[in-house]
């Protein structure tokens, strides 16, 4: 379940950051592999901040990871945060968005996804997500 305000009885474990990689009015999708977490889920670049990283630089590693882009930290501009509580673990969600004038080329790292998409957010509602990405998109698309 997600929060805008922080619970009370909130205890993150980690932090997580995501992007919106638009394009055209649509965003870019990945489908994670089974073995991974969330597996055979479709989801957006993300991951966990390694010690010492800062939202905005693990943002940059884990695109570059994820799609094989390099983007400008100007390129990214941080959307919002929410508070995330699964009954396993609590962590902070970051929320970014990354705006391109044209379609670029997505290079997966086959450890971590099989597939890709590029959808309008409406219709990304449609797949199977990772757990409260659906709520993410209605609250940053106003869906």
């Amino acid at each position: 379940m997600i929060y805008q305000e922080k619970p009370k009885d909130f205890n993150p474990v980690f932090s997580i950051v995501s992007c919106y990689v638009e394009h055209n009015g649509r965003i870019l999708l990945l489908h994670r592999q089974s073995q991974k977490p969330e597996g055979n889920r479709w989801g957006l670049p993300a991951g966990k901040i390694d010690e010492g990283e800062s939202e905005l630089e693990a943002m940059i590693r884990e695109i570059k990871e994820e799609t094989g882009q390099e983007f400008s930290p100007e390129a990214l501009e941080y959307l919002d945060k929410v508070y995330v509580k699964y009954p396993e673990y609590h962590f902070l969600y970051h929320m970014f968005r990354v705006k391109l004038e044209e379609e670029l080329p997505v290079s997966l790292s086959p450890k971590e996804h099989q597939d890709f998409q590029w959808l309008e957010p409406e219709l990304a509602l449609q797949l199977d997500l990772v757990r409260d990405l659906d709520e993410c998109l209605k609250l940053s698309y106003n869906i």
